[in-house]
């Protein structure tokens, strides 16, 4: 079960880091991203080619942030001053060409060219050998510090709203840092006895849980300052801040690299994870889960981010395990396609009950623009 849980933390806050990148886009600029798994491929895959050349895994893994800034560069240059259509458009393209082109060339695997198809292994992964007592020591502190100051954020985050938000918002809020509060301490007490053990997957999920973290924190000051407020001005209407003298293009570029480089950063982790890819590891589905996390949590809402990669990986992991116990004579492939119908059937109810998401707020929703 402590393995799982561990499985389960770094697929989760991969996917939450990859889905805050295009809550930036679309959550707070109203940019529609089709192909967000566009930026994702290209970290992964950079960071992968770089290691085997030797370059080590820190700076792999921020040169494929940096392409994937490059490649958000490029799409917004080419599409930005079209109408939004066009960029949904571009996108749904760039992300199938990337896969493509990985899938049909030979890429640089070490000091041999490979094609593409048949995937890369035997790449390095972060913190895959046993540290010492002391530095594993040092890992479950910082495991610790990290849980600490979750809860203490839930808290205040709670409280806050008890004091300026309705009964029924108080309530939502209540019962989303409960769960939260519980899913950190299973997985600090599963991490802790992990990382004291050793095993490799809890060194590579304190890694992407303090990446998560950080990444929070700093999309969290950037939305409530000055130039969030464009932002959100931007998704709202976007006349407005240009009537006062602010360049729309600009702010809608920065938007989308900065969120192409968080999404190239979650690339790295989900090839590390998955310590072998493919170019079929990359299909558009992993853009659409990552729409699904988005709209349940709430648009326009990182908390809310988070929380839709929780609930989709909890009923990704619970319909897997017990799905075929209560339909047993459905056949595998079956219960695939019944399990995307459930989630379908949520997504809609969710829309018509509370179009906003669970934490969103809706007069920030940009669906009826």
């Amino acid at each position: 079960m402590a393995d799982y849980l561990i499985f389960l933390a770094i697929s989760t806050s991969i996917f939450a880091l990859f889905a805050l990148g295009l809550n930036l886009q679309w959550g707070f600029t109203g940019l529609i991203n089709f192909g967000h798994v566009a930026f994702m491929t290209l970290g992964a895959y950079t960071t992968v080619l770089l290691s085997l050349k030797g370059v080590p895994l820190l700076i792999s893994a921020v040169i494929g942030g940096i392409l994937a800034t490059l490649l958000g560069l490029a799409i917004g240059f080419s599409t930005l001053r079209l109408r939004e259509d066009y960029l949904a458009i571009v996108t749904i393209g760039v992300g199938e060409l990337i896969r493509l082109v990985v899938n049909n060339q030979d890429l640089p695997v070490g000091d041999t060219w490979i094609s593409g198809a048949f995937g890369v292994q035997s790449y390095a992964i972060p913190l895959s050998t046993a540290p010492n007592l002391i530095v594993r020591l040092i890992m479950i502190g910082l495991l610790t510090l990290l849980g600490g100051i979750t809860l203490y954020s839930l808290w205040r985050w709670i409280r806050s709203t008890k004091k300026l938000g309705s009964k029924q918002e108080f309530a939502t809020h209540l019962g989303v840092g409960i769960l939260f509060a519980l899913l950190t301490i299973a997985i600090y007490i599963s991490g802790a006895i992990a990382l004291y053990d050793y095993n490799p997957k809890a060194g590579l999920m304190l890694s992407s849980l303090l990446v998560l973290a950080l990444v929070f924190w700093r999309l969290q000051v950037l939305v409530r300052s000055p130039w969030g407020r464009i932002l959100k001005a931007i998704r709202e209407d976007e006349e407005i801040p240009k009537a006062l003298g602010k360049n729309v293009f600009w702010y809608k570029l920065q938007s989308l690299m900065l969120g192409g480089a968080i999404a190239g950063i979650a690339g790295a982790f989900f090839a590390w994870q998955l310590s072998a890819i493919y170019p079929d590891n990359f299909q558009p589905q992993l853009t659409f889960d990552c729409w699904i996390m988005v709209i349940l949590g709430g648009s326009g809402n990182n908390i809310g981010t988070l929380l839709g990669a929780v609930i989709y990986f909890a009923y990704d992991a619970l319909t897997r395990e017990y799905l075929d116990d209560i339909f047993p004579a459905l056949s595998t492939e079956q219960a695939g396609a019944f399990r995307i119908m459930i989630i379908g059937l949520i997504l809609i109810v969710l829309m018509v009950w509370r179009p906003q998401g669970i934490l969103g707020k809706k007069e920030e929703l940009t669906l009826g623009k």
